[in-house]
């Protein structure tokens, strides 16, 4: 009788998902008890993965998979179109996914991707598995971090220097003459754009020597409406800010709602700069200052460096590519009289 990898799994007393994880070297959500009791199973019924299935492993199915984060987020779909048209010039068709920043949906369809044999992976990381990525990279199997750096693990990794994108809107803040500046950002947890923001938002304000305000330093939950509560708060002091720097552009929507529903304005009341170039930002009323991320480059240069891998025989040293942002004037920082455009350039 030919023993299955699902019997495998109901002698075992686990899935069969775990099996295959055991039998592919990828023990991360797996503890040395159960992988000891599955390989001793294997031994016992002297199973033997099937030939076929392993020689599939070794083909080519010109597919590649990308997991992001949040794909209600507008800049995610810059993102995967510089993804897209890559692969599509390369010949490779693309399978998305979306983990809604969730571990274990992230574990989910990494897993699932490569049961469909994927021959590569582009993820923006949750952080939360940094265990999985290790064996991953470990394996040899091709991955590309986008957006957010995986510290402590080898992989190839495309970023845009946050550091840079925040000190640029500060600094332009600075310029106009505001004195005190906010930040507001969705909790670091390890996230390094988060993380980096916040740096160069203290070193623009160090480099003009102005004091860092730990106050004015706003972490907010992720909750839909967190952000207009937070700036209501925030607005609502006797010493409120002069100007605000929003970190995330669906942020950027809430806080203009928060501020609205106070009867305050921008620039009038309040100076506003948000992060991410959205279509809709030069439509607001004001047009809002944004710092711009080369979202289409990003997805284009993941894309390039992955199938680049693909096609390469030697393994090479993981590097961190580092786009540039830029900022985009507007009038949502600047009094309506004292510019006469609409929009502004790079």
């Amino acid at each position: 009788m030919k023993i299955t990898m699902d019997e495998v799994a109901k002698r075992a007393g686990v899935s069969k998902t775990t099996v295959s994880r055991i039998i592919n070297g990828n023990y991360s959500h797996v503890n040395e008890e159960t992988k000891k009791r599955v390989m001793k199973v294997i031994e016992e019924l002297n199973y033997r993965p099937n030939a076929v299935a392993k020689s599939l492993k070794q083909m080519k199915t010109n597919v590649i998979g990308i997991v992001l984060s949040n794909l209600q987020n507008p800049f995610w779909s810059q993102v995967l179109e510089g993804v897209e048209d890559t692969c599509r010039a390369q010949g490779y068709n693309l399978m998305i996914c979306n983990s809604n920043d969730k571990s274990e949906l992230e574990v989910e369809h990494i897993e699932g991707l490569r049961l469909k044999q994927v021959d590569g992976i582009i993820v923006n990381p949750t952080m939360k598995n940094k265990e999985m990525f290790h064996s991953l990279v470990d394996s040899g199997f091709p991955i590309i971090a986008i957006n957010r750096k995986i510290e402590g693990v080898p992989i190839d990794t495309v970023v845009v220097d946050n550091v840079k994108g925040a000190y640029l809107a500060v600094e332009h803040f600075i310029q106009i003459g505001k004195k005190s500046v906010a930040i507001m950002v969705y909790p670091p947890s390890g996230i390094s754009p988060r993380l980096e923001r916040i740096e160069g938002y203290r070193q623009s304000l160090a480099r003009n020597n102005l004091n860092v305000n730990e106050n004015l330093i706003r972490v907010i939950d992720e909750e839909r409406g967190g952000a207009k509560q937070e700036v209501k708060k925030l607005l609502s002091q006797r010493e409120r800010p002069d100007a605000i720097f929003s970190t995330n552009n669906m942020m950027t929507l809430e806080i203009l709602e928060g501020i609205k529903e106070l009867g305050l304005s921008v620039p009038e009341d309040v100076s506003l700069i948000g992060y991410d170039e959205t279509v809709w930002s030069q439509h607001l009323n004001p047009p809002l200052t944004t710092v711009s991320q080369p979202s289409y480059k990003m997805g284009e240069l993941a894309a390039g460096k992955l199938i680049e891998a693909l096609k390469s025989k030697q393994k090479k040293q993981a590097t961190i590519d580092s786009l540039e942002p830029s900022l985009i004037i507007r009038q949502s920082c600047q009094l309506k009289e004292e510019t006469g455009y609409s929009k502004g350039g790079v």
